[in-house]
């Protein structure tokens, strides 16, 4: 049986520690992950997502899938982090986990 993810802690505006530098709340930054503010936005939050929280954190927001599934785009916005985000996709594909092309 899958486990739910553990939330991240929130701040006393609602805010997820890894947005402390934004203006938001857990809500706004959920609506953004959904495309609800165009796919720009999307994007940057997926791919800051990405860098800034704990992995484990990142289940909360995102599933595997949607992480590949967003890859062609935040995969440049990764930094120093996307050969460990790069290796874990393509474990999961793999496994057949999730479908992903590189």
């Amino acid at each position: 049986m899958a486990t739910q993810p553990k939330a991240p802690p929130l701040d006393a505006q609602g805010r997820p520690y890894f947005l402390w530098s934004e203006d938001m709340d857990e809500q706004a930054f959920r609506e953004i992950l959904k495309g609800e503010q165009g796919q720009e936005l999307q994007v940057r939050y997926a791919a800051r997502l990405l860098r800034e929280a704990r992995v484990a954190e990142v289940w909360y927001y995102l599933t595997p899938q949607e992480v590949a599934d967003f890859w062609p785009a935040i995969a440049p916005r990764l930094g120093r982090l996307r050969e460990f985000w790069r290796s874990l996709l393509e474990a999961w594909n793999e496994s057949g986990k999730i479908s992903w092309q590189p």
